[in-house]
């Protein structure tokens, strides 16, 4: 047999450590990965899904860089699978295809009121301020009270890039229209509800750490939040060592309160926290945003929440869900509109009938969902790979496994395909946008601006 060709459609952190676990596990068989990308820069969520003032990130895409420096992996950037590339393509010249394309959609908050004019998608906000080439250019930062519904780490990141002060981003690589729009934001207050108690929250102790340390911003905590008798808290989170970690946290900022409240000295914005807020109806005047109306719960001794019928409304003029993220489906493979994932089992492919779709496979976020760290993502990619592996048998037979067949098949469709040489292209021109300015870097956003320099010869 000759060597395995795989197609790996989606080159976020997912992608790359399937091909990178492949190569490794196969040296001896002999593998030819081409990893295919919508955009025209790699590494996915990794650049278009994290806020900019995260440094550990650069670590993550480190590591990334370093697979595909290699050259033992093909990059094809600003090619869509569906449009540019098509299923029956890729089984005309591949023995198989990996889907990592990710969950790049906000769920939904079925609550009324939720798509008035000024309720927005914690994940349209994000592509935003991280330069994403397929959104728009601006973004509407007008309101001075804003309300974030999520106790995970977007959440976080949303609400410290909604209160951050401008200026303090210019040490990364935040785009130039976001700093300046970031420049013009009135915001004073931003509320942050969870529908659980403070020992329940999805963040990370270093992410709320972060948030803590936001120049000229108070953290406002609600006393009544700790004072709640949870047994179930008590007796099975006391002994989690990152619960434990912000609980000190928020403690801190308990502390800190109080002596604010004995000398009178406040930052000019602030960050209230709302645990056991369950968000029930946002509330609208003419078609905008004006309000959250959220009911009080309480523990149910079971880690779970009762509702009390106790409402209050915190009056905003925007609203962020940041309440989890969404796959999206693919042209002519099945997709779960429920989970908002590929079916699958163990990353092989299934229809609806649950019959496997043979040279089919999934992995990462569009295989398991949105959860889990790089950690999970690496051993999720391993799983399939196991799968794939043993799956010779029912592998495809490819009419064309030549490989200069699909750069041939790109340039024939006029597709402006981009390559690792031309990522290294755009990388040094961004690098050296930031130099000029006294920055780390400055990314280029228009998807035509970085094609082409991408393609420059």
């Amino acid at each position: 047999m000759t060597n395995m060709r795989l197609a790996i459609v989606g080159a976020g952190p997912a992608g790359i450590y399937a091909a990178d676990l492949l190569l490794k596990a196969e040296r001896d068989f002999g593998v030819e990965i081409d990893l295919f990308e919508q955009l025209p820069a790699p590494y996915g969520l990794v650049r278009y899904g994290v806020s900019p003032d995260h440094p550990r990130i650069k670590g993550i895409i480190t590591a990334l860089r370093d697979v595909l420096d290699r050259g033992d992996i093909r990059y094809f950037g600003n090619v869509r699978y569906g449009t540019d590339i098509t299923l029956d393509d890729l089984k005309r010249h591949y023995h198989a295809v990996i889907f990592s394309t990710g969950a790049i959609r906000d769920a939904d908050l079925n609550i009324p009121g939720i798509d008035a004019e000024g309720s927005y998608g914690a994940a349209d906000y994000v592509s935003w301020f991280d330069g994403h080439p397929d959104v728009p250019r601006t973004w509407p930062l007008e309101a001075e009270q804003v309300g974030v519904v999520g106790n995970g780490n977007v959440a976080l990141d949303v609400s410290r890039m909604l209160i951050k002060h401008a200026d303090d981003l210019l040490p990364t690589e935040i785009p130039e229209n976001v700093y300046e729009g970031l420049k013009q934001n009135p915001i004073q207050e931003l509320h942050l509800f969870g529908r659980r108690g403070p020992a329940y929250v999805k963040f990370t102790p270093l992410e709320l750490r972060e948030l803590g340390e936001v120049n000229d911003v108070d953290m406002v905590i609600d006393e009544r939040d700790f004072d709640i008798d949870d047994t179930y808290a008590d007796e099975t989170l006391a002994k989690n060592k990152q619960i434990i970690v912000m609980q000190r946290v928020m403690n801190k900022w308990r502390d800190e309160q109080r002596a604010r409240e004995e000398s009178g000295e406040h930052a000019s914005r602030r960050l209230h926290f709302h645990f056991w807020s369950k968000p029930v109806e946002v509330v609208t005047e003419e078609g905008r945003v004006v309000g959250l109306k959220v009911e009080r719960t309480a523990p149910d001794g079971q880690g779970g929440v009762v509702d009390t019928g106790e409402f209050e409304v915190v009056p905003m003029q925007a609203l962020y869900r940041a309440v989890g993220y969404f796959g999206s489906p693919l042209d002519e493979i099945p997709f779960d509109e429920r989970r908002g994932v590929i079916p699958n089992e163990q990353g092989r492919v299934i229809d609806a009938s649950g019959e496997r779709l043979h040279g089919v496979y999934a992995t990462g976020w569009i295989k398991r969902g949105p959860v889990g760290l790089i950690g999970h993502t690496k051993s999720d990619a391993m799983e399939t790979l196991e799968c794939l592996l043993a799956d010779r048998e029912h592998w495809w037979t490819p009419e064309e496994p030549d490989s200069d067949a699909i750069p041939e098949l790109l340039s024939s469709r006029d597709v402006p395909f981009t390559t690792i040489d031309g990522w290294r292209r755009l990388d040094e021109h961004e690098l050296s946008l930031g130099e000029q300015a006294g920055r780390t870097r400055v990314k280029v956003v228009p998807r035509d601006e970085m094609t082409r320099i991408s393609r420059e010869s």
